[in-house]
């Protein structure tokens, strides 16, 4: 009995360290959902000044960030700052920066109320019946994406960094994006889980 019990450990016990090893080793950041799935067109849309952007505008940038914004979602003002800072880090080495609001019960005059109020030098742009939102299978507020800026492959889809909270960041996922881009080298970690509130559709 005794010897059946010593055999049945020894074949257990390696698989279950295995299996640790195999969830250790995973990374909880990354979405298998591969980011060539979703298939960017260019577009154009008008922003909170009634003036029009597309994504051709931007051909010459060596990068187009996107960011689905909101004016009342609490974790998307939360990276209000943040989003001002990028724009401050980032425009002038040549990365186009683009703020959209796909929320369908937030209107133009408030996105731009909210836009001044926060400082953004960025373009906000209003997707009206969320067929953007739809396009780039978004999903939170906030939510970025970069893109190439000829071919609109997603270099980079997810989160900003990992915390709402200042305080608490780790990782700024999306600026070592960024800087890998214009580094020259390609993206180490290009999907990770957004979080935030949820785009309200129409």
């Amino acid at each position: 009995m005794f010897k059946r019990i010593l055999i049945i450990l020894l074949f257990v016990l390696p698989l279950s360290v295995i299996a640790i090893l195999a969830l250790t080793n995973s990374n909880p950041n990354e979405n298998s959902e591969s980011l060539t799935a979703i298939k960017i067109n260019d577009f154009t849309l008008t922003d909170i000044n009634k003036k029009e952007y597309s994504l051709s505008d931007y051909k010459d940038s060596e990068a187009i960030l996107v960011i689905f914004i909101a004016t009342q979602c609490p974790v998307s003002n939360a990276y209000n700052k943040r989003m001002v800072e990028l724009y401050n880090q980032y425009h002038d080495r040549n990365i186009a920066i683009l703020g959209i609001n796909s929320n369908k019960q937030e209107s133009i005059s408030e996105c731009k109320s909210h836009a001044e109020k926060n400082g953004f030098k960025f373009p906000v742009l209003k997707d009206e019946k969320n067929i953007i939102a739809d396009m780039f299978e978004a999903s939170f507020t906030p939510e970025a994406y970069i893109l190439n800026s000829k071919t609109y492959e997603i270099l980079y889809h997810g989160r900003i960094d990992n915390s709402r909270d200042e305080g608490n960041i780790e990782t700024k996922d999306l600026a070592n994006a960024l800087n890998e881009i214009l580094a020259g080298k390609k993206v180490t970690v290009s999907k990770t889980k957004a979080f935030g509130c949820s785009i309200k559709r129409i």
